[in-house]
């Protein structure tokens, strides 16, 4: 028997107080239980949400455009155990209103652009939309870490019609071009390799692919602006202009 028929084929007129603290302490268990069901299947909904927003802009930019600046896009979620671990690290009850209210990158998309430009316009472009609610940016492109890391990251929230009403479900959203990318994958493979342990100089020769990324990215940039301005039918993005790291 289930703990919701035991609950209702108890007879409430003889219960005594503990007996009714019983159940009702079974009740909210109950009612936990069905929300961290739940919690993972809204955040996947949020990412299938979001992914359909930014191959919606794909098409629009290629119709007009005659390309997306866009190469690829990834998504995951974060399991169950990495969220308690984190709200214990934070010192929060480990409940699911914690959760939403506190961690941010459950569900994760990365978008990888072929140039700087692109992610600020894209990102420029999210900041306009009414369905997106732009809550957190951390701009490691204009101010790389110290390693030579390099991404835009933003925390949104996307809009989900249920039975219960709308609910805003966030998702964190890291771009990147494509040599941020590979330089960001080789630094997670070498971490993981050492245990966290890196040596010194590789930890400089990190830091100085990082800068010939970005000079790669730079020249990659003029490469384009020049073919583009060969081609009279298509209308070249808008200028960018890079910020000086303050690090």
């Amino acid at each position: 028997m289930s703990e919701i028929d035991k609950i209702i084929s108890l007879n409430l007129n003889n219960l005594d107080l503990a007996k009714l603290k019983e159940i009702s302490e079974h009740a909210d268990t109950l009612k936990q239980f069905e929300e961290w069901k739940k919690l993972p299947i809204l955040y996947e909904l949020a990412l299938e949400e979001l992914q359909n927003k930014i191959k919606l802009i794909q098409a629009e930019w290629e119709l007009t455009d005659g390309f997306s600046p866009i190469e690829h896009i990834k998504t995951r979620l974060k399991d169950p155990k990495s969220m308690i671990e984190k709200l214990v690290r934070k010192g929060l009850d480990t409940t699911v209103d914690n959760i939403f209210e506190h961690i941010h990158d459950i569900a994760g998309m990365r978008i990888v652009c072929a140039f700087v430009q692109d992610i600020y316009r894209m990102f420029n472009h999210l900041q306009q939309r009414e369905d997106i609610k732009i809550i957190e940016i951390k701009d490691y492109i204009a101010n790389p870490k110290s390693n030579g890391y390099q991404s835009l990251h933003v925390i949104v929230a996307v809009p989900l019609v249920l039975m219960e009403g709308k609910r805003w479900v966030k998702v964190e959203i890291q771009m990147r071009t494509l040599a941020m990318d590979f330089w960001a994958s080789l630094e997670h493979i070498i971490f993981y390799k050492y245990d966290k342990q890196v040596p010194a100089h590789i930890v400089h020769e990190l830091t100085e692919a990082a800068k010939a990324a970005d000079e790669l990215d730079l020249k990659m940039l003029n490469l384009r602006k020049e073919v583009l301005s060969l081609d009279d039918s298509v209308t070249p993005p808008p200028p960018y202009v890079r910020k000086e790291s303050t690090n």
